[in-house]
Parts: C-alpha cells; structure tokens; sequence
C-alpha cells in the first residue's frame, strides 16, 4: 500500500502555514516590507525610539485599551511578560491560579516551585475541557489563560471576573489578543506575543497594566530578588519608559518593522473586529468540517470553551482508538509529516504535551478558502496512514 492508492485532492491551500506559533503572516505578506528596517540603528535613537513608540500607539488603538491602561514591550516573548508579572506582582495575597493545559501547568509550577508561595489554590482541569471558574476567590490574586493554546480551549466569556475583586486578573492572552473579545477593565495584566494572531516574528512580548496592577509595583516589594530583566520599577515608581518604547533589552528593529506592518494591515481591514470576526469564520468553517466528518472531533468538550485560533483535533474513528498509546501517537505525526512533503500545510502535530491529536492554527491571519482547500487533504492523509498502518499489522 502506498500513498498513491488514494487520489490527491486537486486544490493546494495558498499558504501552507497553520503551526500554532510563530504563526502565518498577513496575506500579501513578502520581505519587501521589512525594507525599512531600522537596521544598523540603535533603538535608542530618536526613529528607533519613535518605531517602537508606533508599534505601542497602533496596538492601543487597535484593541481598544482604555486610556488609563498602560502596553509596554518586554522580552522573551510572551513567556517573558507572564514571568516578568509573576516575580513583579506575586506574594501581596493568596493565588489561585487556573491550568487546562501544558501553559497554564507551566505558571503554576512558577507559583509553586519556584517563586514558593504558601497561600496558593490550584484549579484545574484535563485538556478538552476547563475548570468550574465561579470556584476563583477574587479577594486573591488569579492566574489563568484566556485561550490553551496547546488544548485549543479559552474562557467562554468575563462574566466570572468581579468588577469589585480585590486581587489582580493575570491574564495570560497570548493566543487570544487581536482575535477575540477582552475585557480590559476586568483584566489587570494582559500578555501576548506579535508572534500568534498577529503573525508577527518571536521573541518579543508585549504587557498591557491596569491602574491597580500599577498600584500594587509601587506599593509593594517582594520578598525575593529581581532580575534586571524582569524590573518595572526604581525607586518605587513604575518604569515609565518601558510604556513609551523604551525597552529593557535591545528589540530586534527587523521585527518592529514587521509588527508594523502587520498592525497596518489591521487596520486597511478594519480593525479588531474584522480581526475577530476573520478568526470567528475560519472556527465556523472547521466546524462544519467535523460535523461532517466521521474519524476527527474537537479537543474542547463543548463548543462555548473552542478556541477560534489554536484549533485542537482528536482523531475519534474505532480504528485509531483500538490503537496501542504508541502507535496512535505516530498517527498525528505522520499526517503532519505526509502533508508537509505535500507542500499542503505544515507545523499541525499536536503539542507534545496534549494527548494525540491534529493542531491547527485559525487564526486572523489564516485565509477561510486556504482551511477549505485543507480539510479534503486532511481525509486523504488520514486515509493513507490509516491504509499504511493496517496493511503493516
């Protein structure tokens, strides 16, 4: 049996790039737009200063920040704005701190083993589904991830945040910003990376404050000590530098040009809500597509917890669940490999950490013709390694 036996579909997705992260960039996207980067200049020159100021201004506007909230670029990434806030902001009350998947885990091993905090509650749930959020104490500070990138489940909503809490609303919304309803004023620190909806390239993260995570940086001091790299404030005051493009470290202006662009691309589109309603289209599309398809169902247990960008699949057909836990985890990796030789989509595995299964990315950036033209190549790859694997028993 080879792959042959099956008929290729005719049709190839324009642009083959559905991983979870780096993500694919706008359509119309070449490297011609990075020919404006301030390369060879220091960011601490007047353009360079005045760049990362631009990427700050269009990002506030696109997503609609209320004024007193301050964004600011940080290093490493996402990752680094969450653990920047963690070593900032912890140890004022008690956490609680919500995980459904491989991140959220990742902030509450921080909260536990290494920052060490006693007063600490653990919420959590197994990939595919989420935790009962009304448990959350708002009279402490909580942890929690709009949207598992790596289970494709995000909070159906704000309505379990308190108006009147008492603790910060920590927001990991990395996968989730751009392409989904916030909201602000129930969140106390959001983070995300250009890298995900925005399609933007690694390594730099961005950290929106409220005016009461403000307060708690200069009203309170943790008992641990903090890396240069993660310090918002001297002399009891907030950094207010890092908040007007002044960065910590040295951004790459390569990527600042290419966040740009991709801000300006926003907006020719019409802003956050076309963004939101183009992640919206490609979830209902891939909806449709399981509803008709017998082998693949969503990760997430109920459609109000489904993630519109990091679209996770299990492959649900008797065949595959007769499978030992060994062979059914080659099963995803080799459709991953098989359409990836085909030039149809690459980066689609599913996390290494989720159970078994097909990740793909839909968000804002991700053309609906290029998830349609997907789907018939999903069969046929599923089909030949399906054949290939019932033919080697």
């Amino acid at each position: 049996m080879t792959y042959e036996s099956f008929a290729r579909p005719a049709r190839l997705p324009g642009n083959p790039c559905f991983s979870s992260g780096p993500c694919a960039k706008r359509p119309g996207w070449d490297a011609s737009v990075l020919s404006d980067a301030l390369v060879g200049r220091s960011h601490r020159s007047r353009p360079g200063k005045e760049r990362l100021a631009e990427v700050l201004s269009r990002s506030r506007e696109i997503l609609g920040l209320p004024d007193n909230y301050r964004i600011g670029i940080v290093p490493a990434s996402d990752t680094g704005a969450v653990e920047m806030s963690l070593w900032s902001l912890l140890g004022a009350k008690g956490v609680d701190v919500l995980a459904w998947e491989s991140f959220g885990s990742g902030w509450v091993k921080d909260v536990t083993d290494q920052l060490k905090l006693e007063n600490v509650r653990v919420i959590q749930a197994a990939y595919g589904d989420i935790p009962d959020l009304n448990q959350t104490d708002w009279s402490r500070d909580v942890v929690f991830t709009w949207n598992g990138t790596t289970s494709g489940v995000r909070v159906p909503n704000g309505d379990w945040i308190a108006e009147d809490r008492e603790g910060l609303a920590i927001c990991d919304a990395t996968s989730a910003a751009f392409a989904m309803t916030l909201p602000w004023e129930k969140l106390d620190v959001i983070t995300y990376s250009w890298q995900k909806v925005m399609g933007g390239e690694a390594q730099h993260g961005l950290l929106i404050l409220s005016p009461n995570a403000v307060d708690r940086l200069e009203n309170y001091v943790p008992p641990w000590p903090i890396p240069k790299i993660f310090r918002l404030t001297a002399g009891g005051k907030l950094i207010e530098g890092i908040f007007r493009g002044e960065t910590i470290n040295t951004p790459s202006m390569v990527c600042v040009e290419d966040a740009l662009d991709g801000l300006k691309w926003a907006e020719s589109i019409g802003g956050a809500k076309s963004l939101i309603d183009r992640s919206n289209d490609n979830l209902r599309v891939i909806s449709k597509w399981v509803d008709n398809t017998s082998w693949v169902d969503f990760l997430a247990a109920t459609p109000e917890i489904r993630s519109s960008t990091s679209v996770c699949l299990s492959i649900v057909d008797s065949w595959f669940q007769g499978l030992s836990e060994h062979v059914k985890s080659s099963v995803p990796k080799k459709i991953d490999a098989l359409l990836e030789f085909e030039n149809v989509a690459y980066d689609i595995n599913g996390y290494r950490d989720a159970p078994p299964g097909l990740r793909i990315w839909a968000g804002s950036t991700v053309e609906t013709n290029d998830l349609q033209n997907l789907f018939p190549w999903l069969d046929w790859a599923y089909r030949s390694v399906k054949a290939e694997l019932t033919e080697a028993e």
